[in-house]
Formats: structure tokens, sequence, C-alpha cells
């Protein structure tokens, strides 16, 4: 039995070495020149950069994170997290409660009196259970904390208002903060958040992208590159995948790729479950890469929630993560700016979006364009799923006719789901 992977990201190919090794007939199709998604890299003058956005290795899983590991065995650099929130021209720990002794004294007194007042107002049973995002982060951390970072933050990274998104996400994916850790926070007392990413680990060469070719290295073979999907149908049992030029036969689909394109190349699909397709909302994403001459902050990332500094929501550092990815004497830092498609960022040119970085950088103190020695940008047209009031029903119904179709679906945007890498 024949089974066709449609994708070659990350997903697909972890997907593609598993069956693999359990001596599954397969074939992987991914539309791109090159196999790798959200997790390829590029190497230009000396700098690499991930094109997909920053990423790292780490997880809750333990197996998962042995597996990940053991892929980029002998190319591997450990690091412990120095992550910052640039607030009020000042670096804050992060979590942002994990931070409070860091921020003005007015903002402070803010943060935890409302924390405690919410937590006091939560145990009478005076607040009602949440019903949005925006209600989940007032009701978890009060007014202070809300107003000062969780709101202005969550709104320009998911380019969305938080009041119209759902919450059922949530847990699981922002931890709720032990309350003696938020007090000892505002005391000074040093307590750490996101325990489970406090240390990663980067390829030493070659970006995270090594870490995907380690894990495609046996499969490769069955890897068909250039293979846009245009069409699929199923004809006496055999599924039917064509890119317009070809066509590959399978006898099982495992759809990696985005749940939009997947249902765009399907015959006959019902009006009410491509509306529900249509409907599914999501953000795209700019990557500006800057490499400079000298060094950067020793910072893993920054966090950037005023919007009055610019587009960009995360800073990266990605010469801290590993001390090949730039040339001798050079940093590297990596920009991520989220986006609605098609909105004005959409339509900036790359000058005007290396501008906009390097004003934001220069703003922060970060560097001077003087330094400046290598800029480019990538642009990623999906990046995050958006879970507004209407995730829930809309996808229930994709999902239930691509099930009813007997098309497996695995990986973020396939299952459209915000999954880590």
């Amino acid at each position: 039995m024949k089974t066709a992977i449609l994708g070659g990201g990350l997903s697909g190919l972890t997907l593609a070495r598993l069956l693999y090794e359990k001596g599954t007939d397969l074939v992987i199709l991914e539309a791109e020149p090159e196999y790798g998604g959200l997790c390829r890299s590029c190497t230009r003058d000396g700098f690499t950069f991930d094109t997909g956005g920053s990423h790292i290795i780490f997880s809750r899983d333990s197996e998962v994170l042995s597996f990940m590991r053991k892929m980029i065995s002998g190319n591997e650099q450990e690091n412990t997290r120095n992550t910052k929130i640039f607030y009020k021209g000042r670096y804050m720990k992060y979590p942002f409660e994990n931070g409070l002794s860091d921020l003005p004294a007015e903002d402070l007194f803010f943060c935890i009196s409302e924390f405690v007042k919410t937590l006091v107002a939560v145990e009478k049973g005076e607040l009602p259970p949440p019903k949005t995002f925006r209600d989940w982060i007032y009701y978890t951390f009060g007014k202070g904390i809300a107003e000062c970072y969780m709101v202005p933050y969550n709104e320009k990274i998911w380019k969305y208002p938080t009041s119209d998104m759902s919450l059922h996400w949530v847990d699981g994916r922002i931890p709720r903060p032990p309350v003696d850790d938020v007090i000892k926070s505002a005391i000074g007392i040093p307590t750490e958040g996101y325990t489970h990413q406090l240390v990663f680990s980067y390829p030493l060469d070659g970006g995270i992208e090594a870490l995907v070719k380690a894990i495609a290295r046996p499969v490769e073979p069955f890897i068909k590159t250039g293979f846009r999907i245009r069409s699929i149908r199923k004809e006496a049992g055999r599924w039917l995948i064509s890119d317009g030029a070809e066509m590959i036969e399978a006898d099982r689909i495992i759809s990696t790729i985005p749940i939009q394109h997947l249902i765009a190349a399907l015959d006959g699909v019902p009006k009410e479950v491509r509306k529900a397709c249509d409907a599914l909302t999501y953000n795209s994403l700019v990557c500006v890469n800057i490499g400079v001459r000298g060094g950067v902050p020793e910072y893993s990332w920054l966090y950037v929630p005023d919007p009055a500094l610019g587009k960009t929501n995360r800073v990266s550092f990605p010469s801290q993560y590993s001390q090949n990815v730039a040339p001798a004497g050079c940093s590297a830092i990596l920009a991520e700016i989220t986006h609605q498609p098609g909105d004005p960022v959409a339509r900036m040119s790359d000058e005007d979006l290396i501008a906009e970085v390097n004003g934001t950088l220069t703003e922060m103190g970060i560097v001077t364009p003087e330094r400046v020695v290598f800029s480019s940008v990538v642009r990623q047209p999906f990046a995050y799923v958006v879970y507004d009031k209407r995730y829930q029903e809309n996808i229930a119904v994709v999902r239930d006719y691509c099930r009813n179709l007997g098309i497996s679906l695995v990986g973020r945007f396939s299952q459209f789901e915000y999954l880590n890498m």
C-alpha cells in the first residue's frame, strides 16, 4: 500500500521517516524547490538565518526532545534562555509576571495590586468565568499585567482583537503564573517562568534546517520537490494527485499542507465546507534579517509590545544560539513582523521593511545604521493560526469532511492548530 504525504515540511518529513522505518511504501510531495517548509534556513555572505522565524529546540515531551537532539548530535549548541521584554525603554525579564521588579514603581504597584484584587475576586466568585481570550487575560493576570503587557503584545502579534478570540486554546500554551512567583517577582526575588524552554538547543552549523535535513536523510529518495498540487480525486479506490503535468497514484493520503490548499485541490467539495475553510483566520510573517559588525545584547530574544516602536513584535539574536551563524566579528539579528494577508505590511517593499526594522533597532539602542553589513527579507504566507470565535465551529466542518474522505491531517496548518515547531 502506497502512502502519499502532502508537504515536505517538518511534520511531513518526520512522519515520513517514522513510516519509512516501519516499512511503508511512500512518496512525499513538496511544492517548493527545496523541502523544509517553515524550518528552512538560508546562508548568504556568511550569515545563516531561519526563513520561518526564529526557531529553537525544546519540548515538554522528553521523547520528542530526545529525538530532536539525537538528530543534531555532534552539531549542537546548548543555551540557557536569556529573554527580555522591551518596556518603556528598559529590558524586563521574561515572562512579564516574572520580571515585575524591573517595572517603574507606579506600574509595579498597578500590576501587583490588580493581580491581588483579581485573585481575591475570583476566590470569592465575584468574577464571571471568562468567555474570550481578553476576558481570560484579565481574569488570570488582573488589569495591571493585562494592560501593561498581555493585551498590547498579543494584539500586536495576532493582529486581531483579543476580545474576538476564543480562549479554548490557552490552557497549556500560556501557563497560569503561580501566586508565590508573582509576589516574589514583585519584591525582587528571582523566579523563572516557562521553565520547559529555559534550556534550549540549536544546530551549530546550518541553522534549523540542519535538524530537518537530518530527519529527512533516509527518506530523501522519496521526496518529489517542485510538485505543487493542483487536483486530488479518487478513482477505483485509489487517489490520483496531480500538479497539472504529472499524476501520482496512492492508496492513502496524509496531508501536512495548509488546509486551504488541500480543500482547493479536492474535487466536489460542498459549498458549506469551502465556506468554513475560507473563514479560518491566520497570520502571515515577514522576517527581516540584519547582519551587523560587532556584538549585540547578550539576549536570546526579546518581545516588543509597544506599537509606537514600530511593527516588529519580536527580535531574536541567532548569533547567541550558535557561534557559527555569523562571520567572525559580526552578529545576526532577526526581526519578526506578523500581519494579515493582503494588509498594508504585505504591500511594503523589502527596502521599506528593512528601513522600518532598522529604525526600531536604532530607537531601542541595539544597533546603529552604520554597523549594518547585511540585510534581507523573507515572507511566509502561513505563520500563525488565529483562534477567532468561530474557529471551533469552522474547523470541525472541515476536519469532518476530510475524515469522511479518509484523508488524515497532520501539522500546524493542516490540522490548523497553533502547534510549536
